[in-house]
């Protein structure tokens, strides 16, 4: 009888053992995605090598071009047989990211590959025909965080009208929007106020892909480039960039985490004034503040308003760079507490709007220039919010303005979704 007891006692000891081991591998699978979830350099490396096979590359990137092993696509490239890479282009902070902010650096040659890099920030955006001379096709391959004044993309753009000029292709490897690509949110840049955080007509949460938005700039305003799109593998519009299990690479030095993405559509509108949008601190655009807000006012005011799925701290800090260096500053940090409700742009206008009603002789906006227009026009694509603000509107009157247009918009925007 005790023979028989030991010996269930040991079977149960197996199956338990087993199916633990099951599920500890199932959970590992999820973890890499089980093969499902693929960034568009992977699908280039593993499917499309032939359209790159035997040509001189071009290649586009920063640290966020890499796979989901974080190894960098330049070394990827590279140490492919089959390819044969001739030359690197880096926008602001570099291809590896070796450039403190605002340098230029016009060439120089990457150490680990001995392959010349030109920068693509400072005298020239775009490259020229002396850049491509080595080039048969281009690559572009940097993580976007959804917002349209965020400049990649235009550096992007800037490559196709490149490209199309010099007659070479151009491939874009799709990366996916972290903030989802399912929400739009803003109103559509005006042609007058376009600049480099702005060149193109379209929201300020566009909710596409950079590969998306590269079909619609080619069409739409008639670039023209020989353009191809890599797909994504298992993306879904509705996933942040932490479902699919991705490691989060900071795309420039004031967007260390998918929080700052997440609330950089409306926080960066305080650029455009003279209150801190925390740089200088570990919460860029996290944390907001000026020396002369109080911090718990405003943070009892700004949550008076229910605004979905945010919540305010009163806040207090000392920036290190930028705005109010090295002094105190008080108001709040934005705290998510549910990001599918949530709505960034929205948000940030509501804080700008709050702090002009609460401090109307310190708030400014960024003076205007020659033509009337303030850094905070560019950065909202139209100067009616500022005069809007100005004249008292409530964000529901401003929101009613551009609604219209978002709408036309997304009719536009469906044409190009390619998930």
């Amino acid at each position: 009888m005790k023979k028989k007891w030991l010996t269930g006692i040991l079977v149960l000891l197996l199956v338990l053992s087993t199916v633990s081991a099951a599920v500890a591998k199932n959970d590992n699978d999820q973890g890499k995605n089980n093969g499902k979830f693929r960034l568009g350099v992977e699908v280039l490396l593993k499917d499309r090598l032939d359209l790159i096979k035997g040509k001189r590359v071009g290649l586009i990137t920063n640290p966020t071009g890499v796979d989901q092993e974080l190894t960098s696509i330049v070394d990827l490239l590279y140490k492919n047989p089959n390819i044969k890479l001739t030359a690197l282009y880096g926008p602001e902070h570099g291809v590896r990211g070796s450039a403190p902010a605002g340098s230029y650096v016009e060439s120089y040659i990457d150490e680990k590959t001995g392959i010349p890099v030109y920068s693509l920030y400072g005298a020239t955006k775009k490259p020229t025909p002396e850049m491509l001379s080595n080039v048969d096709v281009l690559l572009f391959d940097i993580q976007d965080v959804g917002a349209r004044f965020y400049t990649y993309i235009y550096t992007m753009a800037l490559a196709m009208e490149a490209a199309k000029e010099n007659n070479i292709p151009i491939i874009v490897l799709d990366r996916p929007n972290p903030i989802s690509g399912a929400k739009v949110e803003g109103p559509i840049l005006e042609d007058k106020y376009s600049s480099f955080v702005g060149e193109y007509p379209i929201p300020v949460r566009h909710g596409m892909t950079v590969g998306e938005l590269a079909k619609l700039f080619n069409k739409e305003f008639k670039i023209g480039a020989d353009l191809t799109v890599v797909k994504m593998q298992g993306w879904k519009r509705s996933m942040y960039y932490d479902d699919a299990d991705l490691q989060f690479v900071m795309p420039s030095p004031n967007m260390p985490t998918l929080d700052t993405a997440l609330v950089y559509p409306g926080a960066c509108l305080i650029e455009g004034t003279n209150v801190s949008e925390g740089r200088g601190t570990t919460r860029p655009f996290e944390l907001i503040a000026a020396p002369f807000i109080n911090s718990d006012d405003l943070a009892a005011k700004l949550n008076s308003y229910h605004l979905p799925g945010v919540t305010f701290r009163a806040a207090s800090f000392i920036p290190s760079t930028s705005k109010f260096v090295n002094q105190l500053s008080h108001g709040v940090q934005i705290h998510v507490t549910n990001r599918n409700s949530y709505k960034p742009f929205e948000t940030g206008l509501t804080i700008v709007k709050t702090i002009h009603d609460m401090y109307p002789d310190k708030f400014q906006f960024r003076a205007p220039d020659k033509n009337g227009i303030s850094f905070f026009d560019n950065l909202v694509g139209n100067g009616s919010i500022r005069a809007g603000i100005e004249a008292g509107k409530s964000i529901e009157q401003m929101k009613k303005e551009w609604e219209p247009g978002l709408k036309k918009f997304m009719d536009v925007r469906e044409k190009y979704l390619l998930y």
